[in-house]
């Protein structure tokens, strides 16, 4: 068992790298992350141990084939995205207001968020913690325990993916420990994305769904001619 120190900012750096897109220029940079890791020492052994794992598998696979294993693992399905608050909110109007606030604790932190991507996305995440002291990054780690242990499950669920080391290692530096949570299952994505049929309606409201019984609505006819004062 390795001896931790309170440092964490060299490896929140290598894990928002390790999470990341695996861009030709990661892959080569690889080695360099995982000695980060050693060097500072903030995490056990048994999770170095792991990230090792993680490591030789993205080093020694085919390049395409780990990018394509990469977009299969984190954005296909909810249940693994690595954009935190979609967990909470989903796509539903108050997680705009949530990337807005995030946005505003980077700056008062002393970090303006001006990139490609969502703030709430995790190794966007780590890079502001790798900026703040220990104490404060660990608190604002262990914060969003419950969304990092989802994504764990989830990823031990998909055949032990490697990539859970790297959520367990975040964890750690959080001061928790890996936890099963209930998850739910995410819908199959060609399910999810098939568009409804084309007039199906319902029957409470405009034309009913195919096969189904048509309502019938009778109304009674107004006498337009009556109506205008001209008699028979």
């Amino acid at each position: 068992m390795s001896k931790k120190t309170s440092a964490i900012s060299l490896s929140c750096r290598a894990l928002a790298r390790l999470l990341d897109y695996p861009s030709d220029e990661l892959l080569t940079q690889l080695p360099l992350l995982l000695q980060a890791l050693r060097d500072e020492g903030a995490l056990s052994s048994e999770r170095l141990a792991e990230l090792e794992g993680l490591v030789l598998r993205l080093a020694r696979g085919e390049r395409f084939a780990v990018q394509a294993q990469y977009v299969e693992t984190f954005d296909r399905g909810r249940a693994t995205s690595l954009h935190l608050f979609e967990h909470v909110h989903g796509d539903s109007r108050e997680r705009g207001p949530a990337l807005v606030d995030l946005a505003k604790t980077y700056e008062a932190g002393g970090m303006y968020f001006d990139a490609s991507e969502l703030p709430d996305y995790l190794p966007v995440v780590l890079e502001f913690c790798s900026t703040q002291e220990p104490a404060t990054a660990r608190a604002f780690l262990a914060e969003m325990a419950h969304i990092l242990n989802a994504i764990h499950t989830a990823l031990i669920k998909r055949d032990n993916n490697p990539y859970a080391a790297a959520i367990g290692a975040v964890l750690e530096l959080a001061g928790e420990r890996p936890q099963a949570v209930q998850i739910t299952v995410d819908e199959p994505l060609d399910e999810a994305w098939a568009e409804p049929p084309a007039f199906d309606g319902c029957s409470s409201k405009g034309q009913s769904r195919p096969g189904a019984p048509q309502p019938i609505h009778i109304v009674k006819k107004t006498n337009h001619t009556a109506s205008q004062g001209v008699r028979p």
